[in-house]
This record gives C-alpha cells, structure tokens and sequence, in this order.
C-alpha cells in the first residue's frame, strides 16, 4: 500500500492506495509543531479503523509546503512503516511534464502535483484552480509544459481579515449559502461577497489567463472548497476534490 501525504498550510490531506484504487483518506487541520511520534499517535487510530497496519504500508510520497511538518513525516515513514519517503520537489523527480518558469526550484510541491495529475488524467492544455489558504491557478499546456500561473489570498484568510479587523462585523459560517447576491442582513451580505465575489474574481482571472493560451484550455478545480466555491463561477468545467492525491499516486509510479 502506498501512502499519499499532502501538506498543505491549514490542513494535510493523507490517502491510502492499493493497486492505484484509493482506500480511504482524511483531511486533518495542519499543525506546525506536531512530532512523528504525534504524526503515529494521530494516525494508528485512523488507520485501526480501515483495518490498516503501519506494517501494511509499503511506500510513502511526500509533498510538504510546511517544512517543519515535511521533517516530521519523514521521520514518521522512517520509524514506523520502514520506508524511505519520496519527496516531491520537482528537481529530481519525473514528473512527466517540463516547468518553464523562471525559477522551477521555488513553485511549491503541491502545485507541481496538481500539475501532473491534470495533465496525465485530463491531457490537453489545462488550468488548474486549487482552493485551499491560498487560491492557486496553474497553467499547463497542451504540450505538457508548466508555465506559471497565479496566486491569490483564500477565503479563509479573508474571512480571519474581515473579523479581526472590523469592530463589528462577526465571523461567520460559508458553508450554509446566501439564497441570492443582495444580502438582506449582516451575515448574508458577507457570504454574498464572499461567494459571489470569489466566484467573479476567479472567472475573470480564468478569462485573463486563457486569453495566453493558444488554445482553450479546460479548467479543473481542486481543493477542500472547490465544491462550494465552483457553483458561483461559470469558467470551472470539472471539479476534482482529490485531484493532489491522484497526483501523488502518479508521481510515486513515475519515480518507484
């Protein structure tokens, strides 16, 4: 079995695979400070209840933009399932597609795993919206090349922004939805632009970045939000919530 590990800034995405099927996964909120030793506390439960052994797990892959955490899973892999993780870095991996940017060292483990995983599964020019802290656009051409694309603040940072930094508007749950724009109270009028607003932004941002493209490329969104947030957009065509993980597999067999 393999064990897939995406760590990202508020949460770490974790799935098991066997025989490329994907078992079973959990979304768990990233903290910093965890050691590999509170890594296997945490898990050995999640694990008893696929009926899962440490023992079970025969390589691990890893793709960190936490580097404390990266550390701690190594150690984890290396103590208590045996194995030598792979780290995903996109300098010494075979990743299947070329990045073309001006630095390829800086764009973040998952962003080039993303990448790899919308060009093996969807295989044409491809833009990738990834929802997460940060809202990352990634831009794939049909020839394979990566090429860049664009970041910005998630709706979470927002969120935190608006309350700490108003004396009186309130934090808020999104994950009830306004019934439309005009927001008839405190509370409907966040959401509406949160939602409406971040779904215009990142159709108009799709817009400017196809307009690169020689072609049309297909817009794939990814990320613990992206279900929510791709109902308020017109440009996103096919919504992956587990597109990361898919690409970790991919990247483990390219490179075993």
């Amino acid at each position: 079995m393999l064990l897939a590990i995406d760590v990202g800034n508020s949460q770490t995405v974790c799935g098991v695979f066997k025989k490329g099927d994907l078992l079973c996964y959990w979304r768990l909120k990233t903290d910093r400070e965890k050691t590999a030793d509170e890594l296997a506390a945490r898990f050995l439960p999640l694990f008893a209840m696929q009926n899962i052994q440490f023992s079970d797990i025969s390589g691990v892959i890893i793709a960190s933009v936490v580097p404390t955490q990266q550390q701690a899973w190594q150690e984890f892999s290396h103590k208590y399932t045996n194995c030598s993780p792979l780290l995903v870095n996109g300098q010494s991996l075979e990743t299947g597609i070329k990045i073309t940017t001006d630095n390829p060292a800086e764009v973040g483990a998952d962003r080039i795993v993303n990448a790899v995983a919308a060009f093996e599964k969807y295989g044409k020019s491809i833009i990738v919206v990834d929802f997460g802290t940060a809202i990352t656009f990634d831009c794939i051409s049909a020839k394979g090349e990566y090429l860049g694309g664009a970041i910005m603040p998630g709706m979470s940072i927002s969120l935190d922004a608006l309350a700490s930094r108003t004396a009186k508007l309130p934090r808020i749950d999104i994950s009830v939805p306004p019934q439309r724009a005009i927001g008839a109270n405190t509370v409907d009028a966040i959401k509406s632009g949160l939602l409406f607003g971040y779904g215009a932004m990142v159709d108009g941002l799709v817009k400017k970045l196809s307009a690169e493209f020689t072609d049309n490329p297909r817009v794939i969104a990814t990320g613990g939000m992206s279900e929510l947030i791709a109902a308020y957009t017109e440009s996103i065509q096919v919504v992956d919530p587990l597109l990361t993980l898919t690409g970790l597999y991919i990247l483990h067999e390219k490179n075993s």
